[in-house]
């Protein structure tokens, strides 16, 4: 009786804070990407380019599809790319450089934030180290209720852009993490005071209007800024 007691708890405190954090998040969210609030900064959050089965990861396709296009449609001037760089082997702001490059986002339009090891981090350092007030938040609609509710937490007035992205196989497992995630997030941010992995000096975003070139142009630059330092 008092396992059943506590399972019955547990499962009742996951369900009140999932609707928490979904209630303070819904009407923030945009599904139709022409229509997301225009914004300077859209915070692009990384994700792994590779599946565990070797294929293309479509929620990165879709974050990175979706970044070009919001900076083409004017409805951001910078993106802030936020992903791990915890080995030399991995490095999501990178890869995420790389690709955008590839879609002819200017170089200039882009700000790499390497130290991105989590949502939690991102924003952090979000608002922290990179100045950022108010932001456009662009990643899948599961993930963004979370995001939302952490940004508003550490000041960052934020809107979401959720990117279309195909049904994946396995996908119920993700929905379940997210559900104990939101759990975990209040705890992060009203219980134990949870601090940003790392932090460094301030870095103010320096944010130009900008305007996708041509289609078929290029340009010299040797690489990404990781690799000019």
């Amino acid at each position: 009786m008092a396992l059943g007691t506590a399972v019955l708890l547990a499962a009742l405190l996951l369900l009140l804070a999932n609707l928490w954090v979904l209630g303070e998040t819904r009407e923030r969210i945009e599904r139709d990407l022409p229509m997301c609030r225009a914004e300077r900064v859209g915070i692009v959050f990384g994700t792994s380019h590779w599946t565990r089965s070797g294929v293309r990861n479509p929620y990165f396709e879709a974050r990175m599809s979706a970044a070009a296009q919001l900076l083409s449609l004017g409805r951001v001037d910078h993106l802030l790319l936020s992903g791990d760089n915890r080995t030399l082997s991995y490095n999501e702001p990178i890869t995420m450089w790389r690709d955008l490059r590839g879609r002819e986002v200017p170089e200039t339009a882009m700000t790499l934030d390497y130290a991105g090891f989590s949502t939690f981090d991102t924003l952090a350092r979000a608002r922290q180290v990179f100045g950022v007030e108010r932001a456009l938040l662009v990643t899948q609609a599961w993930h963004l209720p979370r995001a939302l509710f952490i940004a508003e937490a550490l000041g960052i007035e934020a809107q979401g852009c959720a990117v279309s992205t195909r049904e994946v196989r396995g996908q119920w497992r993700l929905a379940a993490r997210e559900w104990v995630a939101r759990l975990a997030t209040l705890g992060d941010l009203y219980l134990w005071g949870r601090e940003p992995h790392f932090l460094g000096p301030r870095e103010p975003l320096v944010i130009v209007p900008q305007r996708l070139p041509p289609q078929g142009w290029a340009d010299d630059t040797p690489g990404p800024p990781a690799e000019r330092r």
